[in-house]
């Protein structure tokens, strides 16, 4: 591939210049010249990011979010040792297929960028990868589970917000506490992209740190209740609902790789990013998890919160606020994309003014709002998300894009990727496409959309749509006066 390269215009008000360099196939974005003022270096350090370790950041503090505090409550339906052992599973496959969506993402762009299309001021999303690599009706089927997903990913950190500041302010129920986050949740139309969640990301990380090791440690100073139980698994609906909760942890963010990639300077370089960050997650889920079904163990099956059985005081509080901004967080992180289809559906994509943009986005926030107040099930809504849209949009999709993409030998030969040595190149690759679209379809579609969908319409059963309080302990009814007795006198009259 030649090399080219292409020197965009220099923003105004003094902005460094930033020029398009393609190497060997792939795009390099880097910078020239040097910031002009204080505000572009404060905008540079908090704002703007691209890196390497930007990428590491976000998909690190995104992959898990409210999951952290259901991940107990799978245990309690899994029982340890399945919980343990599906959690390091769907780490392993969400990691791969996330390779194979940047795999697929940079062999698009770079065939795009071949015929010199600019993506200067357009966001490459998975369904135009699909689009360019094998065409219109894989575009639509990509389309519409990843906006599906999207909307209820956006719609179940609403309420994990409302789940969450209930365990510090009880005055409100949880469905007025779904309307106030909605309204806060609304500002992330301000956010422009991807690159702009720099400082965020990192918060976000540090937040998810903080409470998963709170977790952990409150629950072994905590010690086991009295009379522990850790029947699970013992219903084949509570263990696929379980399983199906983790399949949704460790693939859930998956869904958001190609606009993370487009926002980094060198996107070749993600190719290994989505596994360290899931090894890094495993060090806070596998403890946290454990260590709360271990104290609390079957009380877990009727408390999807972990927040709910950890006794209140200042660390938990702390704990709960931070997972309230990283829940705000996240949902930009799973709006932002739905922004981006949306803008360029009314063709306000590439409009340079963010307040006509803003305005745009916000229809798009209304139906997320509406649904959580409906569904407020905080914890089987997870399971039901993952085995019904999960499985197809971050699994089953992507393992046969890869294969439908580079199946004849002319593709192969000029792919931009090589699959790894060690995995037994394309042969290897292809075979663990075809595992993984098995293993997901009958496990996480069948048998976990089965035990899904019973569970979340016992959960309508038994507390309705429209909740006010998913969960909540019953009020405490205030003891009667004490009935006052007339004074007898007992003494005989003379």
């Amino acid at each position: 591939i030649g090399l080219y390269t292409k020197r965009r215009q220099a923003m105004e008000n003094g902005e460094k210049a930033v020029e398009t360099v393609v190497v060997g196939n792939y795009v390099e974005m880097e910078s020239e010249g040097k910031d002009s003022d204080m505000k572009s270096k404060l905008s540079n350090l908090f704002w703007h990011g691209g890196s390497v370790y930007d990428a590491w950041f976000s998909c690190a503090s995104n992959q898990v979010a409210q999951v952290l505090l259901t991940l107990p409550y799978s245990f309690s339906q899994l029982g340890m040792l399945s919980g343990i052992l599906f959690q390091l599973f769907y780490g392993l496959l969400g990691s791969w297929t996330a390779y194979l969506i940047s795999i697929l993402y940079v062999e698009y762009r770079t065939r795009k960028e071949r015929e010199k299309v600019n993506f200067r001021n357009h966001v490459i999303q998975w369904f135009e990868v699909l689009d360019g690599l094998l065409g219109k009706h894989w575009r639509n089927v990509g389309l519409a589970f990843n906006c599906t997903f999207l909307l209820f990913g956006s719609v179940i950190q609403l309420i994990a917000c409302a789940s969450n500041i209930y365990y510090i302010n009880d005055n409100l129920d949880k469905r007025t506490w779904t309307y106030i986050f909605g309204a806060c949740c609304a500002t992330t139309v301000f956010i422009p992209s991807f690159h702009n969640y720099r400082v965020w990301s990192f918060l976000g990380l540090l937040m998810t740190t903080y409470t998963a090791w709170y977790l952990t440690i409150a629950s072994i100073l905590h010690g086991q209740v009295e009379g522990v139980k850790h029947s699970g698994p013992s219903k084949l609906v509570l263990y696929f609902t379980g399983a199906t909760n983790i399949l949704y942890t460790f693939g859930g963010h998956a869904v958001t790789v190609r606009e993370i990639m487009h926002a980094m300077w060198k996107p070749q370089k993600f190719k290994s990013i989505y596994l360290f960050a899931t090894l890094y997650v495993l060090t806070l889920t596998l403890p946290s998890a454990s260590a709360v079904y271990w104290a609390f163990g079957d009380l877990l099956l009727n408390h999807s919160n972990a927040f709910a059985l950890l006794p209140k005081n200042l660390f938990r509080d702390f704990a709960v606020v931070l997972m309230l901004i990283h829940q705000f967080i996240t949902f930009g992180f799973a709006c932002t994309p739905l922004y981006f289809v949306w803008e360029k559906l009314i063709g306000m994509h590439e409009c340079r003014s963010m307040c006509k943009r803003a305005a745009a986005r916000l229809p798009v926030v209304i139906p997320i709002w509406f649904l959580a107040i409906i569904f407020p099930f905080f914890g089987p809504i997870n399971s039901t998300v993952g085995s019904l849209l999960v499985s197809f949009t971050v699994y089953i999709i992507p393992a046969l894009a890869h294969i439908f993409t580079f199946r004849s030998s002319a593709a192969r030969e000029n792919a931009v990727e090589q699959p790894p040595r060690f995995l037994g190149r394309w042969t290897g690759a292809f075979t663990i496409n075809a595992f993984i679209v098995v293993w997901v379809f009958i496990v996480g579609f069948g048998f976990g959309g089965w035990a899904s969908m019973i569970n979340f319409v016992h959960q309508i059963d038994t507390f309705g749509l429209f909740t006010k309080c998913y969960q909540c302990p019953p009020p405490v009814m205030a003891s009667p006066p004490p009935i006052s007795h007339p004074h007898v006198n007992h003494t005989r009259s003379l």
